[in-house]
């Protein structure tokens, strides 16, 4: 078995021209869509992911405002643009302080603004599995773009059901990384889809109990190593921001599983292409594509500036 490469470009794109066309919507009533962006660094992916950000936000008619910033300004720059009412939303290009001091601006960001869907305010909603911000079920809760860029590749892959409110029913997952910003969310909104997830990361393993008899999803602590993780899932989704990863293989991994690389270095060895049936080598396009609608959707959710 040799798998099938499936280049998020072409899924970006068709969300793109989603976007687009909402973007026109709003611009027939007079709103144009303004972003500011805040990086620290001239190099190095920060950078790189801001620059194909701008390109992208751009093509679908959004200005990304890229603003620098330093550690000791980070904290006045958010405020700043919370404030500004000709900014729609806000996007922070990591790391802009240390890693608590990031995990912090998070919080500041105004989640009416929040194209990321990092602050605390939608990931109490996503862990919770509440898919609307309004009893009337007319305001969709925002998702954080890269977790949610990945669940639309799974869709692309072909990895679905008909179950309306369990997706995922019957499909086991491994996620490799719990990061908050990547890895944890992303295990809970396979979960809330009906899949059952083994979560691995170095504070050891925890596994995503599906969210089918219950409103959400549960976890609970897992004696599930990496081997046996590896080859009971039908899905494999590694984030891990280390060179020094040992990659997953080939003979490691279910035959016929999806395989979703979503690490700045590649966490997957080639000889898993030999056993996969999909494999996803990057998710970067269709995470950008995902931000640009959160922002259209808050936008839209929002009063129009007076």
């Amino acid at each position: 078995m040799t798998a099938t490469v499936l280049d998020p470009s072409p899924v970006a794109a068709a969300f793109r021209d989603q976007v687009r066309a909402d973007v026109q919507r709003l611009a027939e009533q007079g709103r144009s869509l303004r972003v500011v962006g805040l990086i620290s660094q001239e190099k190095g992916p920060a950078a790189t992911y801001a620059r194909y950000a701008q390109r992208g936000f751009e093509d679908v008619g959004i200005e990304l405002d890229l603003r620098r910033t330093t550690a000791a300004q980070a904290e006045a720059a958010v405020a700043a643009a919370n404030t500004d009412a000709d900014v729609d939303g806000l996007f922070l290009y990591y790391p802009l302080t240390d890693r608590t001091g990031d995990r912090w601006l998070r919080e500041l960001v105004d989640p009416r603004k929040d194209v990321e869907g990092m602050h605390s305010f939608w990931g109490r909603l996503l862990y919770e599995n509440t898919r609307f911000v309004d009893p009337e079920r007319t305001v969709r809760a925002i998702l954080p773009c890269t977790p949610l860029a990945v669940l639309k590749l799974l869709e692309a892959a072909g990895l679905h059901s008909d179950r309306e409110n369990a997706p995922l029913e019957g499909v086991t997952a491994c996620v490799i990384n719990r990061s908050d910003v990547v890895g944890r969310p992303l295990a809970a909104m396979l979960a809330n889809d009906g899949a059952r997830v083994h979560s691995l990361d170095l504070s050891g393993p925890l596994t995503f109990e599906p969210a089918i008899g219950r409103h959400a999803h549960d976890v609970r602590a897992s004696d599930v190593d990496r081997r046996a993780a590896l080859a009971q899932a039908d899905v494999v989704i590694s984030a891990v921001p280390s060179r020094d990863f040992e990659l997953v293989r080939g003979e490691e991994v279910k035959e016929g599983a999806i395989c979703v690389d979503v690490a700045e270095y590649t966490n997957f060895a080639p000889s898993v292409q030999e056993v996969a049936r999909v494999f996803v080598p990057r998710v970067g396009p269709l995470t950008i594509a995902m931000a640009a609608r959160n922002l259209v959707r808050l936008a839209s959710a929002r009063q129009p500036r007076s």
